[in-house]
């Protein structure tokens, strides 16, 4: 069995602003997000569409939310400056 690992993301909506959450399914909570149905983020069921541009791996959940967290109190140039960092990389 292989081990879980947790996915940071950080979405830009149509309406060009950011959702950030955190999965151990990406591909399926990217699926939930589409369909905007009840287990979508109610934030995303606003924008019909929207593009990944961010991830980050973690072995633990606790990991995972604690970066989340921190994720989302960044002002909207400190994003813009991570996320264009990392495609950089």
């Amino acid at each position: 069995m292989q081990p879980t690992s947790f996915t940071v993301y950080i979405l830009h909506t149509s309406a060009n602003t950011y959702y950030i959450g955190q999965t151990n399914n990406l591909e399926k909570r990217l699926e939930e997000h589409r369909a905007h149905g009840p287990k979508s983020a109610k934030y995303m069921r606003y924008f019909p569409t929207f593009t990944l541009v961010y991830t980050e791996k973690f072995d633990t959940r606790s990991e995972a939310m604690k970066r989340e967290a921190f994720l989302k109190k960044l002002s909207r140039p400190e994003k813009d400056k991570l996320i264009h960092n990392a495609r950089m990389e």
